[in-house]
């Protein structure tokens, strides 16, 4: 899988309790140094960037909302720091001799003005999760009394006083409350409960923990801004506004807010007298959106770079509703959905409103039309020297990006749109605004290079989960005018049009697929992604699968598998075994009307293939022993490396099945190819290699900031690919005349430089995908983009010989059991 769960590019979705609450810091004022990085020689100098801004240990406990217990970060200064080799550590409140410290490690980046987020232990109460954490520990922190230290270091301390803590140069920042024995300063912070936290006032460290902190309702933020805190990159100390605007407060209209570029010239600063009309208004909120409304200004200036409009964050259940005018006065604020490090773009809001409304039932602005002729056909301007588009001034008559930046906010429609990405659970689907342009036979968009990702395409989302939303397919149709304010995603990583109102959902009867019926002399090849599959799924996912391989691929003699997960699925308790996965889908096929497939794997090093914590996926060949024989050679293990062995016809394998330079560190963290050797019933013998290459988990959004975007997964693909194309070239030098497919879920395009350096350029394998016309060429849909992530690959002593076909089930429904699309080969006598 390669766009859901651990396997995706876009952050896990798990839909919590709405908890972002956004915590504007006091003004710092005075001579604190805001930058530098240096570990302090014991806490009672300042920490002047990281430190511990929130504490909880209250969460799953008695009365407790939150299920966990939490520590949140955050960075005063303006400079990243980079948390590699730091950990957060846990002592109790009144701790002996010997007491030992817990200790919870850290990654990643905790950006300058931002925030980082670690999940502790759960307890068996609370309904609300947290927003997704940075880091993960299991420290089971007492709600009352405690110590947590910021450690540089991941070795476990050893002090249990405030001298012997103090004197420690390793702790950067130290925060003790309730009764702890340990604190920085006069005392530990008090109030800490079930239900309350403790939380800094200010961003400004005195190392006095009892003046420091206050007790109040948790409000955890991570660095993405979701939960609680100031959201993205800007967490620049303003003052709380009041229902009089402060002093400082500037006199704006939304396009002085909004500027020319993609920040806003007025971020973090006091803002009054901005006026507008409500286009939509969000009452219900997750993980990934906020309660609160759009308003925009019905008198534009004559600038077509400054947007006209606006998100106001209300935080709760907003009063205004749509065709208010309203004022509003609040701070400025750009919030990075997803984190700043993530190279996506910020969106401008107004946070901490007052909001006075002046009239209702007026008019909206009319609303700017999304078309073939109104979105520019090129992608994006060029970055600067960072790699960055951030600060450029918009083009929004050149660049797709910048118009749809110069409309961020405001009110926008589009008429008659084809639906080019199905409906998910999250009430969101994907349409174009140029049918004609790079159009599948299917209805969908297919994507041809880097240089195209189909500029027209839009996400739809419904403003409310509540609101009505169609189940819609690739090629339906949404008929007549869909409309509302143009948003930016968090997790699509791109702008959406949050739909105040939704055209006529138009049902244009799109039905799976079913593969050409094989000759009885011909020997079928199939390859499906079955999606982290486990014996926890429902019954009904392996019936679909069964029905799928029976009906749609017509039973291929041989199958590559991949995502089988073992016997416990995402638990991570050590079981690495998948015999009971197997059964159950092997069953299915027989409840199905098809063959009973015996199978072949090797079982993985528990938690290093990568793919869902704890489930330990990998590659699986089934056969059906009828049609095929499969060649077992013993020694084949998760560490010894498969070999070629002969000559001519005397080619062989050293182990069958076996592994691709299992050791090698090409896949650290990643599945590792799966080779078998097969001979059909007229003793031909066919090597097969079973693929599921590393995800594209970390690459930058296409619709980002950074532009061209980095693409970081490709890096250890390619060292995959270099392994793979190796083996392959050794097995065609030592029979010439060697049959060898390649299949699976390499997770990369036809177009990349990994396949590329898999195929040799096409001088050892053929991807056969190319073989089709460009509007076939997809087996998988991300973003509205049909796409090609899976690939059947022969050399070419097989091309001649060989029928492809993509079998279209899954990628283009709202309903489908896998979020990737099988496909089968024929081999030719």
């Amino acid at each position: 899988m390669s766009n859901s769960s651990a396997e995706t590019p876009r952050p896990a979705r798990h839909r919590a309790t709405p908890l972002r609450k956004r915590l504007i810091p006091l003004a710092i004022t005075g001579s604190v140094v805001l930058a530098g990085v240096g570990v302090h020689s014991a806490f009672a100098t300042p920490s002047a960037d990281a430190v511990i801004s929130e504490v909880y240990g209250g969460g799953g406990n008695s009365g407790a909302t939150l299920t966990n217990d939490f520590i949140e970060l955050a960075n005063a200064g303006s400079g990243s720091l980079d948390l590699s080799g730091y950990s957060v550590q846990y002592l109790s409140g009144s701790p002996g001799p010997t007491t030992k410290w817990q200790s919870t490690p850290l990654t990643g980046t905790l950006a300058g003005n931002g925030r980082y987020l670690i999940q502790e232990a759960a307890g068996t109460g609370g309904t609300a999760a947290l927003p997704t954490p940075d880091a993960t520990g299991n420290i089971n922190m007492s709600g009352t009394a405690g110590t947590v230290a910021l450690v540089k270091g991941t070795d476990l301390l050893t002090c249990v006083t405030k001298a012997d803590c103090a004197a420690d140069s390793r702790i950067k920042d130290l925060v003790g409350f309730g009764t702890a024995l340990v604190h920085e300063g006069s005392g530990p912070a008090a109030g800490a409960s079930n239900t309350a936290s403790v939380a800094r006032k200010t961003l400004v460290d005195t190392d006095d923990n009892a003046a420091d902190f206050a007790a109040g309702d948790p409000t955890p933020e991570n660095s993405g801004g979701q939960g609680g805190g100031t959201g993205g990159g800007d967490s620049s100390p303003s003052p709380s506004p009041t229902a009089t605007a402060p002093a400082d407060a500037i006199s704006a209209k939304i396009h002085d807010i909004q500027g020319t570029n993609r920040r806003s010239p007025l971020s973090t600063k006091n803002v009054k007298d901005v006026t507008g009309i409500v286009t939509g208004v969000r009452t219900t909120s997750t993980s990934s959106t906020s309660k609160g409304f759009w308003m925009q200004d019905p008198n534009p200036d004559n600038d077509p770079r400054t947007s006209e409009g606006i998100f106001v964050y209300t935080s709760s259940n907003p009063t205004v509703k749509v065709g208010d005018s309203v004022t509003v006065s609040g701070v400025v604020t750009e919030y990075y959905p997803g984190g700043y490090d993530s190279g996506i773009q910020s969106t401008t809001e107004i946070m901490k409103p007052t909001v006075t409304v002046l009239s209702s039932g007026n008019p909206l602005p009319a609303p700017v039309v999304l078309d073939k002729n109104s979105i520019p056909a090129v992608w994006s301007p060029k970055a600067d020297s960072s790699g960055s588009i951030e600060y450029a001034d918009l083009e929004p008559t050149k660049y797709a990006l910048d118009f749809y930046e110069s409309l961020e906010g405001m009110n926008v429609q589009v008429s008659d749109a084809r639906v080019v990405g199905a409906t998910d659970a999250y009430h969101e689907l994907w349409v174009t605004a140029d049918p004609d342009h790079n159009k599948t036979k299917r209805g969908g968009v297919y994507y041809p290079s880097y240089d195209d990702p189909n500029v027209a395409r839009l996400q739809v989302q419904a403003i409310n989960t509540t609101d009505a939303f169609p189940m819609a397919n690739v090629g339906d149709e949404l008929t007549g005018v869909t409309a509302g304010p143009l948003d930016y995603s968090q997790f699509a990583g791109t702008y959406i049009l949050a739909a105040r109102q939704v055209g006529t959902y138009k049902d244009n009867g799109l039905k799976p697929e079913v593969t050409s019926e094989a000759k009885s002399n011909e020997v079928t090849i199939g390859t499906y992604n079955v999606q982290n599959l486990a014996p926890s799924d429902p019954q009904s996912k392996f019936d679909r699968l069964g029905h799928n391989l029976v009906t749609n691929l017509r039973a291929p003699a041989i199958v590559g598998v991949e995502e089988i997960q073992d016997n416990s699925g995402a638990i991570d308790d050590g079981t690495v075994d998948s015999d009971k996965t197997l059964a159950k889908l092997t069953d299915a096929i027989v409840a199905a009307g098809g063959p009973r497939y015996e199978y072949r794997q090797i079982n993985p090093v528990n938690d290093k293939d990568g793919g869902q914590p704890g489930g330990n996926i990998r590659t699986v060949f089934l056969f059906d022993p009828k049609r095929v024989t499969f060649v077992d050679r013993p020694g084949g293990d998760s560490l010894t490396a498969v070999d070629v062995v002969g000559k001519g016809s005397d080619t062989h394998l050293s182990v069958s099945p076996g592994r691709i330079a299992p050791t090698d560190e090409a896949w650290n963290s990643s599945r590792k190819p799966l080779v078998g050797e097969f001979l059909t019933k007229n003793n031909k013998k066919i090597f097969v290699i079973a693929n599921h290459l590393n995800s594209k988990g970390g690459d930058q959004n296409v619709a980002g900031r950074i532009q061209e975007p980095v693409r970081s997964s490709e890096i250890q693909r390619n060292k995959q690919a270099t392994l793979e194309n190796a083996f392959v070239k050794k097995l065609e030098a030592a029979d010439p005349k060697a049959l060898i497919v390649s299949l699976g879920d390499y997770n990369d395009y036809q177009f990349s430089s990994a396949m590329k350096t898999l195929t040799g350029d096409g001088k050892q394998l053929t991807d056969l995908v190319n073989t089709l016309p460009a509007d076939e060429r997809y087996s998988y849909v991300f973003q509205g983009n049909s796409q090609v992530l899976d690939h059947m690959m022969v050399n070419p002593s097989m091309l001649n010989h060989v029928t492809y076909d993509v079998v279209h089930i899954n990628s283009e429904f709202a309903d489908q059991v896998s979020d990737h699309d099988p496909q089968v080969l024929r081999v030719k006598p």
